[in-house]
This record gives C-alpha cells, structure tokens and sequence, in this order.
C-alpha cells in the first residue's frame, strides 16, 4: 500500500449559489483524479453538492461521461425484518401490530426503489443499467462490464466474496465519497469477511418477489455485518495511504484505490475488533 503523509487535494471547485452545471460536475471529477478507464463505487450526496442543473440525472451523467463503469449501492431495508430500519419501524408496536405491518411489507422485485439516495436511484434507473439480485443488498451498475459485476450474487453473501465487492476488488476500482463520510464506505464490508479469525455469523430475514408473482419470506446466515467503527477505519486510513480530495461543487470529496481500502480495513479489523 502506498504510503503518503498528507492526501492529495486537488485544486477547490466549489460554485456559487447559482449552482453547478453537469460540464462543471465533469470538470470538477476530473481534477480530482477520476480517468477514463475507472471502475467506480459511488457514494453520493446531491444535497451536499448543492443545487445541479439537472438534479441527480446531471450527476449520474457526469459520473457516466468521466469513468468507464458506475457503481452504486441499491440496499433495502425495508423489505427485511432484521433491518435496522425494521427495528426503528416496529418499536413501540404491540405484537398484533408488528405481525400487521409484517404482512405489508414490501417484497424485493427488481425494480424496488433503494434507499440509498437520489444520485444511487438516478444511477439504477438510468439506461443501461443492471442492478444485482441480492434482497437486501444489491448494487446497480452501468457501463462496458455492468452485467458481469452484477451477475452472481449470493444470497448467502451480502458484501463477500460472492458479491460485486469481491469483482470490483478484483478490478482495481476506486471508490468515490461524493459528499459523504466513511460511514458510507460500503467496501470496508468486504474487510468483514476476511479479518482474522472468522467473523461472527448471524440470521437473516427478508421478503421477497417469486416469478409467479408471489411473496416468499427467506432466511439464510451470514457476516454479522457492523458499520460503527467505519468512520475512524477511513479516518486512520487517509492518514496513511494515497486518497484524492477535493470539492465537486460545494461536496467534499474522497477519491480511493478500493483494494488498499479493503486491505486496510481488514488489517484494522484483525487487530481492533474481539
């Protein structure tokens, strides 16, 4: 892993309050370092980018002009009972009453909008794009090699090696925080199946859309996955490794090799987490 005592900060871009046009979002995005033939997992956040001439749209088409393949996070958790949505949902009802909202809940199809923000569903939705079966945890992809990132994810493997993660390790992507925290860093998951010993396992529980249009409830065991720690891995990681930042209208930026994030992760995880 490379090795840097400050991260490289590329020159301010941020606009007035007359907003940003999707040319400044390409211009912008380029300055920080996206090129041509990166594979990209993007977390983003349109409100803070400020006002786009175009919302979501323009800036899922400036993150299509500027990278060759676009990721996104497409999660749901509203169609899970495990979900910490679920949870925050159900509290305070009566037994009768979490059975009543049970049976409503909606299945996983996959046209199920994602709860993962404006720019994720501009990207989902987008032409051409392909998006992975998991109920609970699926991505959307568009470019060259969306289908093949997308195809073949487990049930059994939220974020592993089974999931687009693992491809897009495997392809040297880089992962792009648009106005977000370490928090959203999705591919310290990864480092969640393979820290040393073995991770904890745990049940989950989600609803799901059968071909003939029927609902079906699944469970399967997997990862304990835990994101609390998330912030303070990213924030010793910027510390020692090679992240581009800079503003893409008024966003702070993060701009990362995703394999030297996860390899972080992992050695953090080993030596942090009982």
């Amino acid at each position: 892993m490379a090795a840097a005592a400050d991260a490289t900060r590329a020159p301010e871009s941020r606009v007035s309050a007359q907003g940003v046009t999707g040319q400044q979002l390409v211009d912008a995005l380029r300055g920080l370092g996206v090129g041509q033939g990166d594979t990209l997992l993007v977390h983003g956040s349109l409100r803070s980018i400020g006002w786009v001439d175009g919302g979501a749209q323009a800036v899922a088409g400036a993150l299509r002009e500027v990278a060759r393949n676009v990721v996104v996070p497409a999660a749901t958790e509203q169609n899970s009972n495990t979900s910490r949505v679920h949870l925050a949902r159900i509290a305070g009802m009566t037994p009768e009453e979490v059975l009543a909202y049970r049976a409503e809940m909606p299945a996983f199809h996959a046209g199920m909008p994602s709860g993962m923000g404006a720019i994720a569903e501009a990207v989902r939705t987008g032409p051409g794009a392909v998006r992975s079966g998991h109920p609970q945890s699926s991505f959307a992809a568009v470019g060259p090699e969306a289908g093949y990132l997308m195809d073949d994810h487990r049930l059994h493997c939220h974020y592993g090696e089974d999931s687009p993660l693992a491809k897009l390790y495997k392809m040297d992507a880089r992962v792009l925080l648009l106005g977000t925290g370490y928090h959203a860093c999705t591919a310290f998951h990864l480092a969640e199946y393979r820290y040393t010993p073995s991770p904890p396992v745990r049940r989950y529980e989600c609803v799901v859309t059968l071909a003939d249009g029927q609902r079906c409830w699944t469970s399967y065991d997997d990862v304990m996955l835990d994101d609390h720690e998330f912030e303070v891995i990213g924030k010793s990681f910027e510390k020692a490794a090679d992240v581009n930042r800079g503003d893409v209208g008024n966003a702070e930026c993060r701009l990362m090799p995703l394999c030297h994030a996860v390899d972080f992760a992992a050695q953090w995880m080993t030596e942090n987490r009982k």
